[in-house]
């Protein structure tokens, strides 16, 4: 650019400047913000970078002053303080929603946000190699299930499942047709919570399953916001089953795992010196057994009699399967 208009960008440029380049152990002298102005077509004066300096500084920026040799002046807080970046970054990376693909375009964006000096930071801790991939066009359908439900609308997607040779293939051919009434996250995964036309019973389905998603003209079923929120509190890790109030029984030593997985909500009752019991709403299923098989015995299913009973039988088939191993 030529250098007179160069000069109307000059202030933005140092603050970019200020923003990569320094930090506390990496103090950029006058005569260093002089260099790197001139490098991008900018000529400037010592004095205008002290006058620019405070304008920014007026304007909130904090930016702060190391005195004597070596020293110079850095930006001590961006837009996010470097253990903000660190965690966002954790998320990013954590996620089974996000691919591999869209995760490293997110981090580097993250990256953008701070110093060099502090990216490299962050960089060391990118690992995600091996990591579940989703399907590339899933933020899309994210996405159009977010207008939908903004605009009250309904929704047309196929639906699809895992086949042997791990690809997604179509459930059915025909499209299915539903209310949207909320999203859900759940163990890294998000799923949509809603009705199927013609159906009464509110069901979820995995987002990054879904495809050809599309906003369909018809008004969506309305929901009360009590329906959703007891539905969504009672699934047990977003699978089918039959809904009813289970007691259990365990350790002292396993509150935390439980306040883990129920939250604070259930009244933990003292059973002795060692054990408690509580009472909580669960979708009873195969998952919700081998949830409780994953404790080796030591989580105990005290009622319904009927949910002990089916309990029970879940044991005898792994016993059976164990024996014609």
């Amino acid at each position: 650019m030529a250098r007179r208009e160069s000069q109307k960008a000059k202030i933005l440029v140092l603050l970019e400047i200020l923003t990569r380049e320094s930090d506390q152990e990496h103090p950029l002298s006058v005569p260093r913000l002089l260099q790197r102005l001139e490098e991008n077509n900018i000529a400037a004066e010592r004095k205008s970078i002290y006058s620019d300096i405070q304008c920014l500084q007026d304007l909130g920026y904090q930016i702060e002053l190391v005195r004597g040799p070596g020293g110079g002046y850095y930006l001590a807080e961006g837009t996010f303080e470097l253990h903000e970046l660190k965690l966002l970054v954790d998320a990013v990376q954590s996620s089974k929603f996000i691919n591999e693909t869209h995760s490293r375009t997110l981090i580097d964006k993250l990256m953008g946000l701070t110093s060099r000096y502090h990216a490299q930071d962050l960089r060391r801790q990118v690992k995600l190699a091996g990591r579940t991939k989703t399907p590339q066009n899933t933020q899309y359908a994210l996405d159009t299930l977010h207008q939908a439900i903004n605009q009250g609308k309904k929704v047309e997607f196929i639906y699809n499942e895992w086949d042997l040779d791990k690809k997604l293939v179509p459930r059915r051919k025909e499209k299915y047709h539903c209310s949207p009434a909320a999203l859900a996250y759940e163990n890294g995964l998000y799923y949509m919570v809603g009705r199927k036309t013609g159906e009464e019973q509110l069901k979820n389905f995995r987002v990054d399953k879904m495809t050809q998603v599309s906003v369909a003209p018809e008004k969506a079923d309305s929901f009360p916001n009590q329906e959703i929120n007891q539905y969504v509190a009672r699934m047990f890790n977003m699978f089918g089953g039959d809904t009813t109030k289970v007691t259990l029984s365990a350790p002292l030593r396993l509150v935390g795992p439980m306040v883990d997985r129920f939250g604070t909500g259930p009244t933990f009752v003292r059973d002795g010196e060692d054990a408690f019991h509580f009472t909580v709403p669960v979708t009873v299923s195969e998952q919700f057994f081998g949830w409780v098989c994953g404790f080796g015995g030591e989580i105990k299913i005290l009622n319904p009699p009927e949910v002990r009973a089916e309990y029970a039988r879940h044991l005898e088939k792994l016993q059976e399967s164990l024996r014609n191993y």
